[in-house]
């Protein structure tokens, strides 16, 4: 299953030591957007966990993600577990756009636009001879 969240927490890391070695376990709640926002909290084993661990609130993230239930002794246990996460870098910045680099020119190349029209629609009546002779020069 594939989701795109937005990370709401992270969770202390885990670590245990089985049969097979040592192993880590991350776990992220996140936060699906809508009209009835869901929370979801996913778990990011070993090499993943490291990935996850340096997500932060408010992240924008698209995870694939694999759901499985087991059985012990009598009872059943449902874990949303990771297989692949990538951020959503452009996404989070169009939502909340801040102006910077490449954004400020267009902005300040229509400022002037902006002013020149005003200006131009005040001299479009009778100027005087004083009016003219304003500049400091």
């Amino acid at each position: 299953m594939d989701f795109e969240l937005t990370v709401l927490q992270v969770l202390p890391v885990v670590t245990g030591q089985s049969a097979r070695g040592e192993w880590k376990k991350q776990e992220v709640i996140f936060e699906q957007p809508g009209e009835y926002s869901r929370k979801l909290c996913v778990g990011f084993w070993n090499d993943r966990a490291v990935d996850a661990a340096a997500l932060q609130p408010g992240d924008r993230v698209a995870i694939s993600v694999n759901v499985e239930s087991r059985e012990y002794n009598g009872r059943w246990y449902t874990e949303v577990r990771a297989w692949r996460m990538n951020r959503l870098e452009g996404q989070a910045q169009t939502s909340s756009y801040q102006p910077t680099g490449g954004y400020q020119e267009p902005a300040a190349a229509q400022q002037p636009q902006q002013t020149a029209a005003p200006a131009t629609q005040q001299q479009t009546g009778p100027t005087s001879a004083a009016d003219v002779d304003d500049l400091p020069f």
